[in-house]
């Protein structure tokens, strides 16, 4: 009887644990309009608590995330004081991480400060100076953080994160290594996170190597060829702002479809040839046109589909849109 209810036990703890991670799209746009603009949400499955990626749009998206369905699988008590976004904003997303301090990567966690709750920014030294020196300042904004000018309101905590080491995220069951790219020339950063020996991997802003005259892909595929190699590597979320049209001189710290394949070929070097075959790749940060002729998601689905040379998944979300992997 006893070796039966440990049988029993080990079966239904199989069937409660959700492995994986949950990434829910706040914004998907690389500016022009505001409203849909580099913000995602990531969490481990087996976990309710988030960690966003970036905050240029944040409640907007939430708003469409319960729309579309996207946080069916979240608790939020019957009897709290708050709607579904402000529960889900004050009390689930336990801590920014945010690539850099450019203004669509960063406008949703400003404008939102004033309602939300004590959490944590990570990011690369440079990218805290600038919304300590730049943001948080008592002039652009209130001084919403723990260090800084003027009066600290101490509801946000700066965390520096070190290339290149791990860091725990608070709340959360993920952690997080950081390491810098040039974005014009300018720092942005690459989030390699982690829960239970399985990855995801999320790219700020960046342009092609041999466009920035850096090696910061080239560094960042040296570490992630081996997790590919040994399929621990769930997913790639990385940007396309523009589609092929585009010439270098124009690109500003960007990629396109044409660049990624370039790029994924230094990749395939350190993974292994043939094993990015069926890889997740999520496609972020596409920049819409406003000429009536041209659709630039559009363009850059139909380029990385049409010339898939490495057999990777392409994911194209929009807002509100969940992905599981």
């Amino acid at each position: 009887m006893k070796k039966l209810l440990s049988t029993i036990f080990f079966i239904s703890s199989l069937v409660s644990y959700a492995e994986g991670f949950q990434i829910i799209t706040l914004g998907s746009d690389g500016g022009v309009m505001d409203g849909s603009i580099s913000g995602y949400l990531i969490r481990d499955k087996n976990d309710e608590n988030f960690i966003a990626l970036d905050a240029g749009t944040v409640l907007p998206g939430i708003k469409s995330g319960l729309e579309k369905e996207s946080f069916k699988n979240i608790t939020i008590p019957q009897d709290t004081e708050w709607s579904d976004i402000g529960y889900i904003f004050r009390e689930k997303i336990k801590g920014y991480l945010i690539s850099h301090g450019h203004l669509d990567h960063i406008s949703g966690l400003v404008i939102s400060s004033t309602e939300d709750t004590a959490k944590d920014i990570y990011g690369l030294n440079s990218t805290i100076e600038t919304l300590k020196n730049n943001v948080f300042n008592w002039k652009l904004w209130p001084n919403f953080s723990n260090e800084g000018e003027g009066f600290k309101l101490n509801q946000y905590k700066y965390q520096v994160l070190e290339p290149n080491k791990i860091k725990d995220l608070n709340g959360t069951n993920l952690k997080v290594t950081a390491f810098p790219l040039s974005h014009s020339n300018y720092e942005s950063t690459m989030f390699l996170l982690e829960n239970n020996d399985e990855y995801i991997v999320y790219y700020g802003d960046v342009g092609p190597d041999k466009v920035e005259k850096s090696n910061g892909l080239e560094e960042s595929f040296k570490v992630l060829g081996p997790l590919i190699k040994d399929k621990k590597l769930k997913a790639i979320m990385i940007e396309s702002s523009f589609d092929n049209s585009k010439d270098d001189k124009g690109l500003f710290g960007h990629l396109s479809p044409r660049w990624i394949n370039e790029e994924f070929k230094v990749l395939e070097k350190y993974s292994g040839k043939g094993t990015l075959k069926g890889l997740n790749v999520v496609i972020t940060h596409i920049k819409p046109s406003l000429k009536k002729s041209e659709n630039t998601r559009e363009n850059i689905r139909k380029e990385l589909l049409n010339n898939n040379i490495h057999g990777v998944k392409y994911y194209f979300p929009t807002q509100g849109e969940s992905l599981e992997f």
